[in-house]
């Protein structure tokens, strides 16, 4: 009997960029299941809320499902090995794009760790063209009118339009 490899990618996707898709799409070349945890954690403030991220997420990922990749999309607001053992993963995805993150990465890492030893976490690099991408400067580019085209999908660009006019019409 053959072991699935299950892996968890968490993030919040506010949006979902091209570099996530990067990261789950070399996540599924080296997992037999890839679910990807979007983060309800309204702490941060997200643009969009959660059932908006998944769909999202489902959209920009189905591509990769139509070619057979295993992949589920679901929300979670605990902690992340509590989640990572509902959804029977043993691995937990992490995208790293430059030093700066791998502080942060280290430090969740090993507390994850020592929360439950069972589970490990791997970490991608991301690659080249997508490694200065982050959903925090594609919203505070898209905002201030520049293009964001080449960060996100189509779709996710036409709903990050659409809630900018909302703010700029409220002045929010």
């Amino acid at each position: 009997m053959t072991t699935k490899h299950v892996g968890l990618y968490p993030g919040t996707f506010d949006p979902i960029t091209k570099g996530h898709i990067d990261i789950i799409t070399r996540g599924c070349r080296v997992l037999d299941k890839l679910v990807i945890a979007v983060a309800k954690n309204d702490r941060k403030g997200p643009l969009f809320n959660t059932q908006e991220r998944v769909d999202m997420v489902l959209h920009d990922t189905a591509p990769l499902r139509e070619q057979g990749h295993e992949i589920e999309v679901l929300p979670f607001d605990n902690l992340l090995v509590h989640f990572a053992r509902e959804v029977g993963a043993s691995v937990i995805i992490r995208g790293l794009r430059a030093v700066s993150d791998f502080e942060y990465e280290f430090q969740m890492t090993g507390m994850n760790a020592r929360l439950d030893a069972e589970i490990e976490t791997v970490f991608l690099m991301a690659s080249e063209k997508q490694q200065f991408i982050s959903s925090r400067f594609v919203k505070e580019i898209g905002y201030l009118g520049g293009d964001i085209a080449s960060f996100v999908s189509p779709e996710t660009k036409i709903k990050l339009e659409k809630k900018f006019k909302l703010m700029r019409d409220k002045k929010i």
